[in-house]
């Protein structure tokens, strides 16, 4: 064989073997992520023709494949869909996947590994493959308890609500105004489909946003949590001892002053340490932050999931304390103490903050997935409690505990509390630009003894006048009867 001819030969056995091997590595690595991909238009006229499973609250479907007289047989339903869109997301044949019915789509389209009996049979049986279920975490009444708080605020409300189980992560409310209704995108009108998309990405508002996952904004006073945490646990302070108060917090050099939200003066020059945690005072929170250091600081906000994407199913983004590579200056520190400057969190964050202390220092990884079930009923997988960090000592936790609880009292938290209920709270009004209302947050508790419910609470906006904006007024009766559908009462 003469060179030209070998040289070719060796050349076509080349491709050959190329082409071979991209076969099996399309075939076999990436078939998964080719089927689960959104707008793979083969898969997806599958899906739209099989019996889609359900997503369930308790043991009720909140979406649902009902049959249709149409080519796919099948039709996408949402029950109270504005009030689970957060959660379920959509199925669309346009515009694909979101939150549940994306992460979860393999089990929900019968294409999971798992289920790879159940197809056999249906083929066998020359039966339609089917899908299996998803049963959340949710309560369903803290979930309408939560939704009806923030539109009694009025039409114009923005904000959200997540609610969960200190000692397991479970999430039993999830809430977010203004809502969407994931039907519009599950018609078989693609036409009218695409005019509802355009609709719902263009709205200034943002309906289709997660505010409790996806949003982080200043949690304001709240995080006086993580800065009381970082105190007990790094400058051995105890809540009857005696810290800076006073009407402002100066700095050497400076000519910056850091106030109260009222001006005062927080009782005098010195107060107890539970009293400023009581009375949100933040010149005494401001000196703390620049006592426990930006380091500590950080590293206590860490430990409560600060930085971290915690949830698994939907979509979110991780809480901040500040810009990565940025130093404080002292009054940036003292900003950073109280919940302001660069300090970012999404309402399960906080939730997840006020779910530790009352689990005794033990943060729980965030979870709203369940249970997974085959058509057949049987439990494919089903979710266990994790312990996420230790963001204190069980002895710190239980002396933040008290603190809260006092602050519910005869703090500024009192709109949270329930008859014969020990509850512990916190307030929050995070200052923004001054083009706009301040936010107004609030994080609870309940019972603080064993906690079964930590609920963060925040309105973004609301038709409530500006002098008429704070955490306890707007946001803490709507924490208060979320606990109180968690606990029955």
């Amino acid at each position: 064989m003469n060179r030209p001819i070998r040289y070719l030969a060796i050349a076509c056995m080349v491709m050959f073997v190329a082409l071979l091997a991209n076969i099996n590595y399309v075939q076999f690595v990436q078939a998964d992520s080719l089927n689960a991909k959104n707008g793979n238009k083969r898969v997806i006229n599958e899906e739209f023709s099989r019996d889609r499973g359900a997503i369930l609250v308790g043991e009720d479907p909140v979406a649902e494949s009902v049959a249709s007289d149409d080519e796919f047989k099948f039709q996408r339903r949402y029950t109270a869909a504005k009030l689970y869109a957060p959660v379920t997301g959509y199925f669309s044949y346009v515009f694909g996947r979101g939150a549940l019915e994306n992460s979860q789509n393999r089990v929900l389209s019968g294409s999971d590994n798992r289920l790879f009996v159940n197809r056999v049979v249906d083929l066998l049986s020359n039966k339609q493959p089917k899908g299996g279920s998803v049963e959340t975490t949710l309560n369903a009444r803290a979930q309408k308890v939560a939704a009806s708080g923030l539109e009694a605020l009025g039409k114009d409300t923005k904000g959200a609500v997540v609610a969960l189980d200190p000692s397991t992560g479970a999430i039993l409310a999830m809430v977010t105004q203004p809502s969407y209704n994931p039907n519009v995108l599950a018609s078989h009108n693609f036409s009218e489909v695409a005019d509802d998309w355009r609709r719902l990405i263009g709205d200034k508002d943002q309906p289709m946003l997660n505010r409790g996952t996806q949003q982080i904004l200043p949690p304001g006073s709240t995080f006086k949590l993580v800065t009381a945490a970082a105190a007990l646990e790094n400058l051995d302070i105890k809540p009857g001892d005696d810290v800076k108060a006073g009407s402002s917090l100066s700095f050497p050099g400076i000519s910056y002053k850091l106030t109260n939200l009222d001006r005062g003066n927080c009782g005098g020059a010195r107060i107890t340490f539970e009293r400023a945690l009581n009375i949100s005072c933040n010149v005494s929170f401001g000196w703390l932050a620049g006592k426990i250091g930006q380091d500590d600081l950080a590293a206590q906000a860490r430990k409560f999931g600060f930085g971290s994407d915690t949830l698994a199913g939907l979509a979110s983004n991780p809480s901040r304390f500040t810009s990565e590579g940025t130093d404080l200056e002292a009054p940036q520190l003292a900003q950073s103490g109280i919940g302001q400057f660069e300090v970012a969190a999404t309402p399960l964050q906080m939730a997840m903050v006020a779910g530790g202390i009352g689990n005794g220092g033990d943060v729980m990884r965030p979870y709203i997935v369940k249970t997974l079930r085959a058509p057949n009923l049987r439990v494919l997988d089903e979710t266990k409690p994790e312990r996420l960090s230790q963001a204190m000592s069980s002895s710190n936790a239980a002396q933040l505990t008290s603190m809260l609880v006092s602050t519910a009292e005869r703090g500024t938290a009192t709109s949270g509390r329930i008859p014969g209920v020990e509850v512990g709270g916190k307030t929050g009004t995070a200052q923004s630009t001054a083009d706009r209302p301040p936010y107004a947050w609030f994080v609870a508790m309940a019972p603080a003894s064993n906690p079964k419910v930590a609920v963060a609470v925040v309105v973004e906006s609301s038709n409530t006048a500006r002098s008429e904006i704070a955490g306890g007024r707007l946001s803490g009766p709507i924490a208060r009867s979320v606990m109180e559908a968690v606990l029955g009462k």
